[in-house]
This record gives C-alpha cells, structure tokens and sequence, in this order.
C-alpha cells in the first residue's frame, strides 16, 4: 500500500471503512488511460480483492469470445427475449462504435481487472447486478410513450456519424462533467436514471464494501464514483433492487379486451347488415391485419415465406392473447434461414451500423419478430376502428 494517495491517478477515491482500505479507479468505459489507472494502482496497492463493473453475464460474454456463437436463436424467441437481446445488442455496438474510434476494446479496463486478478492472484468480484435484470427493471419502469422515445434513441445512436475524440472522453471522467451530464439525463428519462445508474450505485457500493480482504481495488465507471461513495458506509440491504417490478396491468387487459372487442364489433355488424356485411367485415379484418404484420416483416427483410407466413398469423393471433404475430414470424425466419457459425461470428462487427443490423441474420431475425408484431398491432387498431365505424 502506498504511503499516501498523492501516489495513485487523480481518477482513484481512497475510502476507509472499519479498517478496510478500498480504491476506487473511476474510469471511461473506451479509455486507454482508464486502463493503465487500473493497472498502476493495483501495482501500488497490492489489494486482496479486485472488484469491477460486471456481472457475471457480461463477463462471461466479454472473456468468451466465442459466447455469441453458443446462441440459440429459437430458445432467444420462445422466451420472448428478442427485444432484451436487441436492445443489448444496440449498447453493445454504440461502446463498439466509440472503441474503434479510440482504438480501444471497449471495457477494456473491465477485463483488465479479470487479468490482473489471475496475475497477482487477488479474489475477483463480480460487483455489478445481472444484465438482465437490470434492462427488464428500466423497461417496465417506462411508459409506451418514453419506451418509444428511448427505442429511437438507441437506433439513432447506429446511425449517428459524430466523432467523438480522446480529449472528450478524458473529460467525461471528470466527476463535474459527469454529474451535468447525469442532470441532464434525468430530465428526459428519470425513471431510466433511477434504474440504470442510482440502484446501481446501491448495488457497487455493497457488493465492494463486503469484497473479502483488507485492500480493495474497485474500477467503476466514472459516473458511479459519487453514488458509491455516498452509499458504501451503509449496510444496505440489495433484496427491493433485485426484484423485477410487475408487469403493468393495461397491456394485460388490452390483450384480452381487444380480441373481445373485436369479435363482438365482428357479431354487431352481423346482426346489423346480415352475412354479406359480415362478409367484408372479415375481409378487412383478415387483410388490413395481415398486410400491416407482412409489411413490418418486409421491411426486416425477412424471408418471402416469413412475410407469408406473417400475413396469414397475424389476424389469427391478434385474436389469440396467448401467441403474438412476431412469435411464429420469428421462427419462421430462423427455420428458414437458421444463422451460421459465421453469421454469429460477424455479429460484434455487424452491429455498428444499420445496415449490418438488417442483414445479419442473426439480427435480421430479432427485427423480424418485433416489426412484425408492431405491424399487426397497427393492423389491429386501423381494422378495428374501421369495423367499429361500419357497425355504428
């Protein structure tokens, strides 16, 4: 342990805690300098313990190279796991994006402590809660209209061309920055803030506090720092962050009343207009529903038999509150055009840009599932109001 702390990188915070020595390296996630502070200070500190910001999913995708490859895209769609796994996907290449830029593996520091940890034989923590825990508590948090504006959000982060150099990501350690930054995040998604980062911050500071050893060396990213140090001296207990919040009751309503509605706006025309009316109430049903959901799966690009096959499920399982349209456009599409071993190896390339996001088959598959579901939810409402106005 060093004399003093004047020794350590401006980005490490050295905190006491009943006798226990614990430095925490505030770094860039696509930083080299972030890496060389991790480095030097466990050089100077010697710790018992070296925790980093990863659970133990990322840090198995992150060391496994081949992780991407052991993917089961079926098992992917039948837990209904699609849009978690493309929004993942979609953090992944933005940090991607921005380590090309710097010429740094992004979370480089991250699998540097899994390095260190081996070399000098301090006990690795995995400090970070699970992934998925974590995206589905920030999800459901969200109403439909924020859940749309963020979705935008993180497509536009693909296509957007702006550099950002070194000296910007320098900066954005410095905790003054950082803490602007978080203000101005909570503004526009404060649910997201309170998720992503403030139960995080709970979680870090616990699970680095009860790191075995006298010295400890923790690498967090910057924008953790303050939140660590404001929690780490209480004894918190970790068991309300971890649970996932329920399911809103609206979409669960709308998902039975719907069909409901449907068929008895179907019954109503009858007893109004006699077959011949029924006739064309059907038809538009069965074909403003199946377009909407076979334009949805065209647009990902999907196999001609998936649009197909789209067109038909859809009016069937808007009906059906159990199955979504998505759900067997989805399968279809990987029966079809099962990913390869290689289209799972180009997967960490092809997700940084748009195009690689459409023609990946593996990628290709997850945006035939939700656009196909988004365009039979639209041909629901467009069939149903057209319905609804022919029977008044």
């Amino acid at each position: 342990m060093p004399e003093n702390d004047t020794t350590l990188a401006d980005s490490v915070k050295h905190i006491k805690i009943d006798g226990k020595d614990v430095y925490l390296v505030g770094t860039a996630h696509v930083s080299k300098e972030s890496v060389e502070d991790v480095r030097n200070t466990v050089k100077a500190v010697s710790p018992n313990s070296i925790c980093t910001e990863l659970c133990e999913a990322r840090c198995r995708a992150m060391v496994e190279k081949d992780n991407w490859e052991k993917m089961d895209i079926f098992k992917v769609i039948k837990q209904k796991k699609s849009v978690l796994l493309l929004a993942q996907l979609v953090m992944s290449a933005f940090y991607r994006k921005l380590g090309d830029e710097l010429g740094v593996e992004p979370g480089a520091e991250m699998l540097e402590c899994v390095k260190l940890s081996a070399e000098t034989g301090a006990e690795l923590i995995l400090a970070d809660r699970d992934i998925e825990i974590t995206l589905k508590r920030v999800w459901r948090g969200l109403g439909f209209f924020q859940k749309f504006k963020l979705t935008l959000s993180l497509l536009y982060s693909l296509i957007d061309n702006e550099e950002i150099d070194e000296n910007t990501v320098e900066k954005m350690k410095n905790s003054d920055q950082l803490e602007s930054m978080m203000e101005s995040f909570a503004e526009s998604y404060p649910q997201i803030k309170e998720r992503l980062l403030d139960e995080r911050d709970v979680y870090l500071s616990q699970k680095i506090r009860n790191a075995p050893g006298p010295v400890v060396v923790a690498a967090v990213g910057a924008g953790h720092v303050n939140g660590i140090v404001e929690h780490i001296q209480q004894d918190i207990d970790l068991e309300p962050i971890m649970q996932l919040p329920p399911k809103t009751i609206l979409p669960t309503i709308l998902k039975w009343v719907v069909p409901i509605l449907i068929v008895g706006l179907l019954v109503a025309g009858f007893f109004k207009g006699g077959i011949e009316h029924s006739k064309i109430d059907l038809l538009i049903w069965v074909l403003v529903n199946g377009v909407f959901s076979a334009i949805g799966a065209a647009v990902a690009l999907a196999h001609p038999l998936t649009v197909i096959a789209s067109f038909i499920a859809a009016p069937l399982t808007s009906l059906n509150p159990m199955v979504a349209a998505g759900f067997v456009s989805g399968l279809v599409q990987a029966w079809i055009k099962r990913p390869t071993v290689d289209d799972f190896k180009r997967l960490p390339h092809d997700i940084m840009s748009v195009k690689g996001f459409w023609m990946n088959p593996v990628t290709r598959i997850l945006l035939v599932v939700i656009l196909a579901n988004l365009g039979s939810a639209i041909g629901t409402w467009v069939a149903g109001f057209w319905i609804g106005a022919r029977a008044m």
